[in-house]
């Protein structure tokens, strides 16, 4: 029997009938031919050619270590009360001309208490080496401290991320 019985049922393959094949364009630009198999003649089948996702499917690339100036800055601003609670971190985050501006009048040491993170193998003093901002150079901002804890987690540099929990752990105590 050949054809759909009813809603969500498996469609037979009719042996006389030669698969249909279509062509998958890649990226790459290659032409990869794939037979169209209907569903019931694919179950209790092997799977042929699978690649399983590995565990680590976000492999940082590169290395990061916590910054202990920054988190050192970060407590005291907290203490002070520099901060604010709710702010969308799009739209408050330093900009490269913010930057730019901020290294202008401050020294790089300054520039560095504003950043969680310190890449490694990067030389100071260069913008490469500073990452995982949380303020915008005036105050710190909660919503930079999340986007700092959830950017950390998504790649994997764990210390980074328990730093920026810890202190966004301290500003919640904080602010209760």
């Amino acid at each position: 029997m050949t054809g759909a019985t009813g809603y969500g049922s498996p469609r037979r393959h009719d042996a006389a009938r030669p698969l249909r094949v279509r062509t998958i364009t890649s990226r790459s630009a290659q032409a990869k031919k794939r037979p169209i198999v209907p569903w019931a003649a694919t179950v209790g089948a092997p799977l042929r050619n699978a690649t399983v996702p590995s565990d680590n499917c976000r492999v940082p690339k590169t290395k990061y270590e916590v910054n202990p100036a920054a988190v050192q800055r970060a407590r005291e601003l907290i203490d002070a009360r520099q901060y604010v609670l709710n702010s969308d971190w799009g739209q408050v985050q330093p900009s490269a001309d913010a930057q730019n501006r901020y290294l202008e009048s401050h020294s790089w040491d300054d520039y560095a208490q504003w950043h969680l993170a310190l890449t490694t193998g990067v030389p100071d003093e260069r913008k490469a080496r500073y990452a995982f901002v949380f303020g915008d150079f005036r105050r710190l901002h909660r919503s930079g401290l999340i986007a700092c804890v959830y950017r950390a987690s998504e790649w994997r540099h764990k210390s980074v991320e328990l730093a920026a929990h810890d202190l966004l752990q301290y500003l919640d105590a904080k602010t209760m």
